[in-house]
């Protein structure tokens, strides 16, 4: 049976037709970061209408919005990127990827799952909420960017500063990243990883390869450094987090030549770590292995996100019941999975959740997310709301 045909009471019938057209209307906005292409203008309008004042807080070619309902404590926000990840081949594609297309009860597009389908569900929820409850308990929010899937300077991180700099601050957030790996609900994200990357350069003594002792190889030098580091246990995790991780991403030496030893070598590495070390301790301890394997080197660092956790509280416990109550099911927490823009709120929010669509599709050649689950989807945020903010919970 068709997601449109099935029995429905009036307000969940208009917000399943509502949330599966404006899903596919955001898809056709070709929105490649950081461009994007009208999807920010058509949220404005439909928030506008059901009473949120919306500012732009635009910084070089990205769009930025924060739209806020109520000044009331608590203050919930729901964030999110209208940018996508580029179509890749189009002939590859089994439909446009930029017209989303329905085949077998799902709705494919570029942006389907990852995430214009929770941006969707996003706005019908808040018109949903707004109409059963014109006058709730606390505030609503929405922050959304064009710069999420991208190098993330001028997006979510620049609406940050500027509400830190007026002193505003949110209660809980909700992050609509496709959190979910089998079925809408399974589970949700709670925190992240944070991510520490270093560039090492080890300096040797370039020569001819035949004269090894009038020269200093940088590879030989670091090969047992390298050792080490890869089998040092950086820390233990915790109940939330996996033990952090150290990889080499690149690594090179050499002139090019067969018969010359390299003067330099240059190694690009990355910490993933948990909230059981800081970026100070990893680095510490990381220079100290080098320093005790005598080595003439640079290093330059770059923290690229802070890890960040939500145990349990109002939301996460708002969240399981929402989703326990849409879908039936138990939702398994996670902190797995790279970076979102959760980094940033974490700067001005305790609490933070991600819950979005399946994620077997994002990124590659016909992402689709299925017709049934973007209805469901709006109604666990529509939940969470309730159970926040209505009167009447």
């Amino acid at each position: 049976m068709s997601v449109r045909t099935q029995a429905l009471d009036p307000l969940a019938q208009a917000t399943t037709e509502a949330t599966i057209a404006l899903t596919r209307q955001l898809i056709a906005c070709r929105s490649v970061t950081p461009d994007d292409a009208g999807c920010l203008p058509i949220i404005t309008e439909r928030l506008r209408a059901v009473g949120f004042d919306c500012a732009y807080f635009d910084r070089g070619a990205v769009r930025n919005l924060w739209a806020r309902r109520g000044d009331a404590r608590p203050l919930l926000c729901l964030a999110g990127h209208t940018d996508v990840v580029p179509s890749g081949p189009a002939e590859r594609w089994r439909s446009n990827p930029f017209q989303a297309s329905e085949r077998d009860g799902f709705l494919y597009g570029r942006g389907a799952a990852d995430m214009k389908g929770s941006l969707a569900a996003f706005v019908t929820a808040v018109e949903a909420f707004v109409a059963e409850q014109p006058a709730p308990r606390g505030s609503l929010a929405l922050l959304l960017t064009s710069d999420e899937e991208g190098d993330a300077v001028d997006g979510t991180v620049a609406v940050v500063e500027a509400l830190r700099h007026r002193g505003e601050t949110i209660d809980y957030c909700i992050v609509g990243e496709p959190s979910s790996v089998h079925r809408l609900g399974d589970t949700a994200k709670n925190g992240r990883r944070g991510s520490l990357s270093a560039r090492l350069t080890v300096h040797g003594l370039q020569g001819h390869i035949a004269y090894p002792q009038l020269a200093q190889n940088p590879i030989h030098l670091v090969a047992p450094a390298i050792s080490e580091l890869a089998t040092t246990v950086w820390d233990h995790g915790n109940a939330f987090f996996p033990p952090t991780s150290w990889q080499i991403s690149n690594i090179h030496a050499g002139t090019g030549a067969g018969n010359v030893i390299p003067g330099t070598l240059t190694l690009d590495c990355n910490f993933r770590f948990s909230t059981a070390s800081t970026p100070e301790q990893l680095q510490h301890r990381f220079r100290a292995i080098l320093d005790r394997h005598r080595l003439t080197y640079d290093l330059a660092w770059t923290l690229g996100a802070k890890p960040f956790l939500t145990g349990n509280g109002a939301l996460v416990e708002a969240a399981r019941a929402a989703i326990q109550a849409e879908t039936g099911l138990s939702v398994e927490l996670s902190t797995a999975g790279g970076t979102s823009d959760g980094r940033f709120i974490a700067e001005i929010c305790p609490e933070i959740i991600e819950i979005g669509p399946v994620n077997a599709t994002i990124h590659q050649v016909d992402e689709c997310v299925a017709l049934a689950d973007l209805p469901k989807l709006a109604a666990i945020y529509r939940q969470i709301m309730k159970r926040l903010l209505a009167d009447d919970v």
